[in-house]
This record gives structure tokens, C-alpha cells and sequence, in this order.
């Protein structure tokens, strides 16, 4: 698997809304709720004709990844970099994986087979803790870490970060040798982002 296959098909995301009722009483409901994560996948990487997000590259502010949902078909968001993303019942999609899927707790795993020879394994390691990029600083987060072995002696390690009413905020993709020392290949960090309905 290429890695810059692994770092463009990840990219997308919507905001969440929080009604405040009126008396004290309500008010106080609302502040618990908005201080705990949300459990709907969806928000997590929210999808909508017209998204953006654009990510440094390896940290550098002169070199970017411009991703955007251009349109919606078969049940797929589309992007411009040939990103096919969907969210169902089990968790967000792309065509031949679960990037994220529940339940949204640290521990959580799951695997995906995407090809004869290639099988991905995903484990949630932190669920509901806050994180930062470039584009901000986000309360509820979950990283979840891909492990896909390529050889006898190297696998491939991948960390996504997902931000609550974001989408992906982070990307980091090294190579693990059969000793444990992980080799940094590449990364990607949110730079700044626009979702259709948060006018963020």
C-alpha cells in the first residue's frame, strides 16, 4: 500500500449543535451534555457537498493537502483527492475499510481485510479526550491506530485523530521494525477547515 494513498483518502467533517433551554434548571443539562463526547460516529467525520479541510504536510506551513467533498453518489462522499467516505450503522467507511468504528471507547478493535495479501487492524486508544492542530484546539477526540504488516521484519502504523464536529485532525504514518523502533514517515495536521452548515 502506497502511503500517499493511506494519507489522502482520509480527510472530511460537520458541526454540532447544542439547543440551550430557557430555565436554570435546563441550562444545567445542556452544560452536562455539552461536556461529554458525543456516541454518534457521524460526528466524528461529518460529510457534506461542499466541505474543506486543508492540512500541512510534515508540519510545513509551505506545503498542503487541500481535501473537498465535490459531490455525493451511491451512498459515498466523493473528495477531490479520490477519497469515497461514508458513515452507516457500523461505523465510517471508505470502500474497503472502517476507519473509525463503535462502539467509541478506548480498547475497541476490529480488522479489515482489503486485499488477499493485506489485512488492517484498528484499535481505538483514547476516546473523549481533547487534542490540537493548527486549525484549534478540540475537547472530545478519539485516536484510533492502524497496524498493517508489510513484511517479516516492517509494519505499517498508522494514528488518525478525529475531532468531535471536525472530522480528521491528524495523521501520522511510520514504519515499526521487528524491534519496536518506529521510523516517522509522514504526517498531516489541520491547518484550517469550512463545513457547509457551522460556517467554521
Amino acid at each position: 500500500m502506497k502511503l500517499s494513498s493511506v494519507v489522502v483518502r482520509v480527510g472530511l467533517g460537520a458541526a454540532l449543535v447544542m439547543e440551550l433551554a430557557a430555565c436554570a434548571g435546563r441550562q444545567q443539562v445542556a452544560a452536562e451534555s455539552e461536556s461529554r463526547p458525543s456516541t454518534s460516529l457521524a460526528a466524528y467525520y461529518p460529510l457534506a457537498v461542499g466541505n474543506r479541510w486543508t492540512y500541512r504536510v510534515n508540519g510545513r506551513a509551505d506545503k498542503t493537502v487541500d481535501v473537498e467533498v465535490l459531490k455525493e453518489e451511491d451512498g459515498y462522499f466523493h473528495d477531490n483527492q479520490g477519497g469515497q467516505l461514508s458513515v452507516d450503522g457500523f461505523g465510517i467507511r471508505d470502500r474497503k475499510r472502517y476507519l473509525l468504528r463503535g462502539p467509541l471507547a478506548a480498547g475497541n478493535e476490529w480488522t479489515n481485510v482489503v486485499s488477499v495479501s493485506s489485512t488492517e487492524r484498528y484499535r481505538i486508544l483514547q476516546s473523549g479526550v481533547p487534542c490540537e492542530a493548527p486549525a484549534g484546539s478540540f475537547a472530545h477526540c478519539v485516536r484510533v491506530e492502524a497496524r498493517n504488516r508489510v513484511d517479516a521484519t516492517t509494519t505499517l502504523v498508522n494514528a488518525l485523530t478525529f475531532a468531535e464536529g471536525v472530522g480528521l485532525v491528524r495523521v501520522e504514518v511510520s514504519a515499526e521494525k521487528s524491534n519496536g523502533e518506529r521510523v516517522p514517515q509522514t504526517w498531516l495536521e489541520l491547518a484550517s477547515y469550512k463545513l457547509q452548515d457551522s460556517g467554521t
